[in-house]
């Protein structure tokens, strides 16, 4: 088995130096270079691992994504402790340690840094001091559950999905009365609070921003679509696996009721770990396309959930048959798995060709130096000394690949998402020609019509990826103009995209700009 952990992980290690960042990877990465406390989209834990990976290895591909190498490998050594202590079993343990490895979202993509990425080993770990709990029955490991929750909050909101399953773990078992009267169980929730601090500190001096961004994507209220319930389930089959999802439901959902019939503490936290968020994310399906890596956080405790129930269900007497049914599952789940997580690495690393056209999520955000190149070609022939955007997937991406060169990047507009930013290079900026760096129609965003900016077409640039064109990016000379990056918060240049509402059937900042002319900026 360790020889096939240290061929998997080597093997994340290539996908993970010869792959182009994708968009959001490199805005993380910007992250990094910050002294924030938080940031508007996410609190700061992502940035912390990227700025780990690249103290080691440079502002590299590898360096980016080497964080999310080693949260696999922790991931991995947790899931098989817990597994272990409650089953002795060390075959349990193989199937915990698997389980991942056959599974695309951490098999390969582990290797892809999302605030997930970083929040997963948190979470775990926090289980995992929960079962040391539950076995040593020592209240010491309250105080551990909470250091690690709060990194898990460190990492990403999302991690407060996971305290109905501690307050069902503390509250369902006989011991409930204890702990409630213990003052363990309160020490550790203030040692999350504590250790979520820097975000809390952060947005009480931005009025609340995080919170007000992520808020839209929870209250958000659309009609009833089948085809967003459709693609997570189609999500959750081809990133879990096809077999192996399968596998994890009915192991959770076995360890669930046996769990809740016994009042077994780690049956209960396991299972209803994985149970209220996944009911979550199917609900918010409904109406909404629930992003890929957001139920990520909770298929480990799946994981482990079905190793142990695999050894239970012959120590309480169910039939042969199923028992060596699950059995037989099981290790189809983990053989097809792997196999194709290791097809899809080398079609990513080696094969030519594009199956999936425009809609490759890999492909489809490769190519950009094609349009670095051309950008750098206009710089020299205009004397550009900055570039602008109005996206952050394209600030994000040339700033990483103009990293270094002393050519500013900015982007102009949505100025909420870098607050407490550094200076990015102001003396270059001021009263010089820019490079204007979109994406089309994005190009055309009503906010240049209220600025005093003069913008020259120079050329039109494609961005391929294995002879598909992905997208075509306008670049234009802008003169006569000197951007804001600090305007006040009622600016159109300032406000954010709503992530998931729209006013009128238009992005909300633009309908600002086009129905308030005082919106209208400098």
């Amino acid at each position: 088995m360790v020889a096939l952990i240290a061929v998997l992980t080597a093997m994340r290690m290539v996908y993970a130096g010869v792959m182009e960042l994708r968009t959001d990877e490199a805005y993380y990465w910007t992250w990094s270079k910050e002294s924030a406390l938080s940031f508007l989209d996410h609190p700061p834990g992502i940035a912390w691992m990227i700025r780990f990976g690249t103290t080691l290895f440079g502002d590299t591909n590898l360096g980016v994504r080497f964080g999310g190498i080693v949260a696999m490998l922790v991931t991995q050594v947790l899931l098989a402790d817990i597994v272990r202590r409650v089953t002795h079993d060390f075959r349990a343990v193989v199937f915990a340690v698997l389980m991942p490895e056959a599974a695309l979202y951490y098999g390969l993509l582990m290797a892809k840094v999302a605030p997930d990425t970083a929040m997963i080993p948190c979470a775990v770990a926090m289980l995992w001091a929960l079962v040391r709990l539950k076995e040593s029955d020592h209240p010491r490991w309250w105080l551990a559950a909470g250091l690690f929750a709060g990194l898990a909050l460190l990492s990403k909101f999302t991690a407060v999905m996971l305290a109905p399953a501690v307050l069902a773990f503390a509250l369902v078992p006989d011991w409930r009365r204890r702990w409630l009267l213990s003052p363990y169980p309160w020490l550790a929730a203030l040692i999350a609070v504590i250790v979520f601090l820097p975000v809390l500190i952060w947005n009480a001096e931005h009025d609340w921003a995080s919170f007000r961004f992520q808020f839209v994507r929870a209250v958000a209220d659309h009609e009833l679509s089948f085809r967003t319930v459709g693609d997570f389930f189609g999500l959750q089959f081809g990133l879990v696996g096809f077999v192996l999802l399968p596998v994890v439901l009915s192991g959770m959902t076995l360890t669930a009721w046996r769990g809740y019939r016994s009042r077994e503490p780690v049956a209960i936290l396991l299972s209803t770990a994985v149970l209220v968020p996944f009911l979550y994310f199917f609900w918010k399906s409904l109406t909404l396309r629930v992003g890929d890596t957001w139920p990520m956080f909770l298929w480990p405790a799946g994981f482990a959930a079905t190793a142990i129930n695999l050894f239970m269900l012959s120590r309480e007497g169910w039939p042969d048959w199923m028992v060596k049914s699950s059995f037989g599952w099981a290790r189809l789940a983990v053989i097809s798995g792997i196999a194709f997580v290791v097809a899809v690495f080398f079609y990513y690393v080696a094969a030519p060709w594009n199956f999936i056209g425009r809609a490759d999520p890999v492909g489809g955000e490769a190519g950009f130096e094609q349009v670095v190149t051309r950008a750098r070609d206009q710089l020299q022939k205009t004397g550009a000394t900055w570039i602008a955007t109005t996206d952050y997937r394209t600030y994000a991406m040339l700033r990483w690949y103009f990293n270094g060169s002393g050519v500013p990047v900015v982007q102009i507009n949505e100025r909420g998402r870098f607050q407490d930013f550094r200076d990015p290079g102001m003396a270059d900026i001021k009263d010089h020609t820019g490079l204007y760096v979109a994406r089309e129609p994005d190009d055309q965003l009503p906010l240049w019509g209220l600025t005093t900016a003069k913008r020259q077409p120079l050329e039109r640039v494609e961005r391929s990826w294995r002879g598909i064109v992905m997208d075509t990016y306008a670049l234009e000379k802008i003169t006569g103009w000197t951007p804001d990056l600090s305007p006040p918060p009622d600016s159109p240049l300032f406000r954010w995209r709503v992530l998931a509402g729209t006013v009128g059937g238009e992005d909300s900042r633009c309908h600002c700009e086009r129905s308030n002319p005082s919106c209208r900026v400098g």
